[in-house]
């Protein structure tokens, strides 16, 4: 008789077992970001980012839930793509997300060509990775939403006459500054000093006593947050006056402001999304967002993590899709759902063209007033107006 007993138990165990292994479907999702090294701080920006996304999803989940496995490039573009191997092939992870900067970005995405998994890439801006059709990559961000606002807001409300500008001796930094160059073309606004400056540069000033012997009245710099600190204290000493200072990355940023006091104000820096400045209809979602952010790592969340984000989001909502369709989800499918992506979010509407592209992407040029940024262009998307030197 016991013996019976235990073998009924040992039956409605397996049973029980079988129902909550149909009822809950396990996705592994692969994250890889630059966690050390150089490019750590905003690598790990969007890897929190990434991991927010996914606590939502499985707070909300029924049928599915997903296992988040994060790895570390290192900030070397070898180890993202031994990263990438090890998730696919070792992980079994259905899709890949995160990346910061192309040189990491492109050797995963080669990776995840070969493999024939989907890759959404949290922040990646370089037109030649997508110059092929690559089925499965995609990304949220393209540096055509950096170069127009850029060129919009000089045209439409800096009008400066004579520019200089300054860029890194990086892929990204040079294909910006190219397109700005093309742009201006014609406008009647006169780009007197080019510069290409090695990022990382101690002394800037060689660079700004020739914008003040050319009498340059708007600098666009096209460096990072570590330059701009540097950057804008010598322009202070060296009394350059213009009448304004852009830095498409690493100006708008709370810990920029933070570091640089009232030398940050009037300063123009450019951003997708910030606290307090949401895509319309989003403004829920980023509370939510901020709200989740700041109680599992107690600080504010930047764009970049928005980035991250977002990337996240369109991997779960191809997924949930697919059990919603009753398909199988496996990387073919899911690489198919995510070029059927049509969803909103709090950097705006999140669609693909053939080649991975976003369809949407724009930032906002912004203006750092009394410690605050305020979007300042383009003009349907502005908070406030702009105080020209």
């Amino acid at each position: 008789m016991g013996r019976f007993l235990s073998s009924i138990g040992i039956f409605f165990f397996v049973a029980l077992t079988a129902r909550v292994g149909i009822s809950e479907q396990v996705i592994s999702i692969g994250s890889i970001n630059p966690l050390t090294g150089k490019l750590a701080q905003h690598g790990i920006e969007v890897d929190q980012g990434i991991q927010i996304a996914v606590d939502e999803a499985n707070s909300e989940a029924k049928e599915i839930r997903f296992k988040l496995i994060r790895r570390d490039d290192k900030s070397l573009p070898e180890d993202a793509m031994n990263q990438a191997e090890q998730l696919i092939i070792h992980d079994k992870v259905m899709a890949l997300v995160g990346g910061y900067v192309d040189t990491l970005v492109g050797p995963i995405a080669t990776v995840a060509e070969k493999h024939r998994v989907p890759y959404v890439a949290s922040a990646s801006l370089e037109s030649r990775l997508t110059t092929k059709i690559n089925p499965f990559f995609f990304r949220i961000s393209h540096i055509d939403g950096v170069a127009k606002p850029i060129v919009g807001f000089i045209k439409d409300i800096a009008k400066p006459r004579r520019i200089a500008l300054a860029y890194a001796s990086t892929p990204g930094a040079m294909e910006l500054a190219d397109k700005i160059r093309q742009e201006l073309s014609g406008t009647g606004i006169s780009l007197v000093l080019e510069e290409k400056l090695k990022s990382g540069t101690p002394d800037f000033s060689p660079f700004l006593l020739k914008c003040r012997s050319q009498r340059v009245d708007f600098i666009i710099s096209a460096l990072f947050l570590p330059d701009h600190l540097i950057l804008v204290r010598q322009m202070k000493e060296l009394k350059v006056s213009t009448k304004g200072y852009l830095g498409p990355w690493g100006i708008a940023y709370p810990g920029f402001v933070k570091e640089m006091g009232e030398r940050a104000e009037g300063l123009f820096g450019m951003l997708a999304w910030a606290s307090g400045i949401s895509y319309p209809e989003t403004e829920e979602t980023s509370k939510r967002f901020i709200q989740a952010y700041k109680d599992r790592f107690g600080t504010d969340p930047t764009s970049t993590a928005m980035h991250g984000y977002v990337s996240a989001k369109v991997a779960i909502d191809a997924t949930q899709r697919l059990v919603k369709a009753n398909q199988p989800v496996n990387p073919q499918n899911l690489a198919e759902a995510i070029r059927k992506t049509d969803m909103m979010s709090p950097i705006g509407r999140i669609s693909f063209d053939d080649h991975g592209n976003p369809k949407h992407y724009i930032q906002m040029v912004v203006q750092i007033q009394k410690g605050s940024f305020v979007v300042v262009y383009p003009a349907e998307r502005s908070t406030g107006k702009v105080i020209m030197q």
